[in-house]
């Protein structure tokens, strides 16, 4: 899917906050900008997400949820769970209102400085984990999946297999970090193409390189590695654009460096306290029965879509346009942009997540039920998805409001939510595990369970702090607003229920047969859910941007 009125991916995008310096007095964007922006990251998003589907589902081929699989998805998960705190958390939130700042100056030399010293640094200090983690991968292992202890081939796999894809993590959080230089200059289709590099590695690999090799996963491990590079070169050129191409210098003393490190290391917990429950369940999952880690991956990846597309495309966009109308003092247009940033969400959160939950069996039979992926593991993977997709509107809540705090450089109050978060994350984690564990042997759906469950804890706690403080300002029309959104999701279950089969018929048919029943399923679906918003009276003004003015 392709914005039309986007431009070329590598032409000039919606610039949400002006290059100019911004002045109060200053007229605010246009809001049709924002809702632009958006929509040219949802679609880039959105294409990588598509692309992000078929490589697990050459994946499953080849490896499946075996003990194999799982040493894999461990060994993934670690420098991918640190790639999203650098690339789409904390370090997001601590450099682009500090950059914001410069620009607000007006001095280009400023920010050339800032950019190199912040490269520099954070380059340098990454290089130094990336080293130490190789060196010492048995131990890494053992710290994020100490229940493969016990097997021990499962337990050298998964160092082995750490070894070769931890450089990632130095790669794209550099990666990362030129995509939010572009993004704070309104370049916001370049970072968000930019993952499909690594889709495109992973499906080569798992196509190309595995049945060449006499254990396949390790293609897959270094196709992680591979996209690492090629993420990072294809930044470059957007960036000599801007004349920012970053030149690495460590400086620890520069004001800018020492701000953006002051706000990011709390934010490495409080913003990504959602990535740290999943990075949690994996350690968790370890102990549980084989299959398990990767039944959480499947499920996970399938909930993120959703998340992916339209929850961190919004998140993506609102940060520099937050960070904009804190720095110029324009708080009501902060407030009104959180506001629709929260409407927006739920318009696609909430009938997507009971979709997820009703299809689930569905979806994973089309996508994955082949080759090395069997029926035991689309049930088990069913279960977690439905209970990942219960917590899918909170994961997306989280992703828009938090930048209400950290635009403000208002780091303690979302590290405080976020330890009440883990911690009760934890409580449940014991709670539900074990008796799913025994009763129904599905542990792994107790984990689920509880990084949802605490998901909501996290976002009502943001919720409640930004409403508390003034700055969020909910505008009217939320009480029609819910109405409308429940009688079309409920429409749109009606239709999903009448027109899918029982997932036994689903077993029977072809490949083909599949595909164009799931898409017939959710195009129907998705077709009543919008037909009963126009007839209830949703109109585009109802999650647009807020207008423009102070």
């Amino acid at each position: 899917m392709h914005c039309g009125n986007a431009g070329p991916v590598d032409g000039p995008l919606p610039v949400i906050h002006a290059p100019p310096p911004l002045n109060p007095g200053t007229p605010e964007p246009a809001s049709p900008e924002l809702l632009r922006s958006s929509a040219v990251v949802g679609s880039m998003t959105l294409l990588s997400r598509v692309l992000g589907l078929v490589r697990d589902v050459a994946m499953a081929s080849v490896v499946g949820a075996s003990g194999n699989a799982d040493a894999f998805f461990v060994a993934f998960k670690i420098p991918n769970f640190l790639r999203r705190l650098f690339a789409e958390g904390a370090f997001a939130q601590a450099f682009v209102p500090v950059l914001a700042d410069y620009r607000e100056d007006g001095s280009v030399v400023a920010v050339r400085a800032l950019v190199d010293r912040v490269a520099g640094v954070l380059g340098g200090t990454l290089l130094v984990v990336t080293v130490l983690a190789i060196l010492a991968a048995p131990l890494v292992a053992m710290l994020f999946a100490p229940g493969f202890v016990a097997d021990p081939v499962k337990f050298e796999l998964t160092a082995q297999m750490i070894r070769i894809t931890f450089p990632y993590l130095l790669l794209i959080s550099m990666t990362g970090f030129c995509g939010a230089i572009l993004n704070s200059y309104g370049r916001f289709a370049v970072p968000a193409l930019t993952p499909i590099f690594l889709n495109l590695s992973l499906i080569g690999a798992a196509l190309v390189a595995a049945p060449q090799l006499e254990e396949p996963v390790f293609a897959l491990a270094w196709g992680v590695a591979l996209a690492g590079v090629v993420q990072l070169l294809f930044q470059l050129p957007f960036l000599y654009r801007l004349d920012l191409v970053p030149r690495p210098r460590w400086d620890t003393r520069h004001p800018g460096v020492r701000r953006i490190l002051k706000l990011m290391v709390p934010a490495l917990f409080g913003v990504s306290v959602s990535q740290i429950n999943l990075l949690l369940d994996t350690v968790l999952a370890s102990f549980l029965p084989t299959g398990s880690v990767s039944w959480l991956y499947y499920s996970d990846r399938l909930m993120e879509l959703p998340l992916g597309v339209f929850g961190i495309a919004i998140a993506t966009v609102i940060l520099p346009s937050l960070s904009a109308h804190r720095a110029a003092a324009r708080m009501r247009q902060f407030g009104l942009t959180l506001d629709w940033a929260v409407r927006s969400v739920l318009w696609v959160a909430v009938p997507a997540a009971v979709a997820l939950a009703v299809l689930a069996q569905p979806i994973l039979v089309t996508l994955f039920q082949y080759g090395e992926f069997k029926p035991r593991d689309v049930a088990m993977s069913a279960l977690s998805l439905q209970a990942y997709s219960l917590g899918l509107a909170a994961f997306m809540l989280i992703k828009v409001l938090a930048p209400g705090y950290y635009a403000r450089q208002d780091i303690a109050t979302p590290v405080r939510f976020g330890i009440i978060s883990m911690a009760a994350n934890m409580v449940m984690n014991l709670l539900f595990v074990l008796p799913l564990l025994f009763w129904f042997g599905a542990g792994h759906v107790g984990l689920a369970l509880a990084t949802s469950a605490a998901a909501y804890l996290n976002a009502g706690l943001l919720l409640r702090g930004l409403l508390r403080d003034g700055v969020m300002q909910p505008q009217a029309g939320w009480v029609a607003y819910a109405v409308r959104l429940s009688l079309a999701t409920a429409s749109m279950v009606a239709v999903v229920l009448w027109l899918s089969p029982g997932v036994e018929i689903w077993l029977d048919w072809a490949l083909p047969v599949r595909i164009g029943r799931l898409a017939l399923v959710c195009a129907l679906g998705g077709a009543v859910y919008l037909l009963v918003h126009a007839i209830l009276g949703t109109r585009l003004q109802h999650v647009r941007t807020p207008p423009g003015g102070n």
